[in-house]
């Protein structure tokens, strides 16, 4: 276990590690730093992050800019996949992002993402140990404060063992 696949486990059922796990996330990824992403919780097989409804996530009418909204998808993606596979063994790049916009968001919004043992085994472990890479799709939703969908991305991932990854051409 690595110690970010730790500090998850950890921050499952402690409100303190959770803090400590959202301040370590704002510093390792200090672009996402401004939207005040914030993981709120921690199941088993996903996790829900919250994207406030504040001044620097807004477009134009003041409702959440699509820019954030994607963001956040991606994010709790990541994270989930990060956690099921750890960040030593495999590197794990998005590939591309379709997302729809069902509804214009006026307050906070929460994004979850859950993905099973089973899936990671199906999806990733079995096929890497005939493939180089992998590539898999997620779908993630977003729901503001009512209870709407505003919006679902759909996110494509490759996966591919460190070993396998070249960095020089």
């Amino acid at each position: 276990m690595d110690s970010y696949q730790k500090l998850v486990s950890q921050a499952k059922n402690s409100t303190f590690y959770k803090w400590v796990l959202n301040q370590g996330l704002l510093f390792k990824i200090p672009f996402n730093r401004p939207h005040g992403l914030k993981i709120t919780r921690i199941s088993k097989d996903g996790m829900e992050v919250m994207l406030p409804y504040k001044r620097k996530n807004f477009n134009h009418i003041k409702g959440m800019h699509a820019c954030a909204l994607a963001t956040t998808s991606e994010y709790i993606a990541g994270l989930v996949l990060l956690r099921k596979l750890g960040t030593t063994k495999y590197r794990l790049i998005m590939e591309s992002m379709h997302i729809k916009y069902l509804a214009q968001a006026k307050s906070d919004v929460t994004a979850t993402f859950e993905l099973t043992d089973k899936q990671v085994e199906e999806m990733v472990i079995q096929p890497l140990k005939n493939q180089e890479s992998v590539m898999v799709e997620f779908t993630t939703t977003t729901m503001d404060n009512q209870g709407r969908k505003i919006s679902e991305a759909l996110t494509r991932w490759q996966i591919k063992p460190w070993e396998k990854v070249r960095t020089k051409i």
